[in-house]
C-alpha cells in the first residue's frame, strides 16, 4: 500500500470514527470539501499542513494517517 492510499484510508476510518461527514470536517479544517473527497479517493496528495489541519479538526495527531495497521 502506498503513502496515498494509507492516508485516504486512515482519514476515512477517523472521519467514520468520528461520525462526521465530508462536509462537516471540511468545516472545522477551514478546507474545501473536496480537498476532503478527493484525499479520501485518493486523487489528490495532502500536504503536510492540509494534513495537520486535518488532524486538528478531528482531535487527532497527524501520525495517525500514517498508521499501517492491515
Amino acid at each position: 500500500m502506498n503513502l496515498r492510499e494509507r492516508v485516504a484510508r486512515n482519514l476515512r476510518r477517523l472521519r467514520h470514527e468520528k461520525s462526521m461527514s465530508q462536509e462537516e470536517l471540511a468545516h472545522l479544517a477551514k478546507v474545501n470539501r473536496n480537498s476532503v473527497g478527493m484525499l479520501e479517493r485518493e486523487e489528490f496528495a495532502a500536504s503536510i499542513d492540509l494534513l495537520e489541519r486535518l488532524a486538528l479538526a478531528l482531535g487527532v495527531d497527524a501520525t495517525e494517517f500514517l498508521r499501517d495497521d492491515a
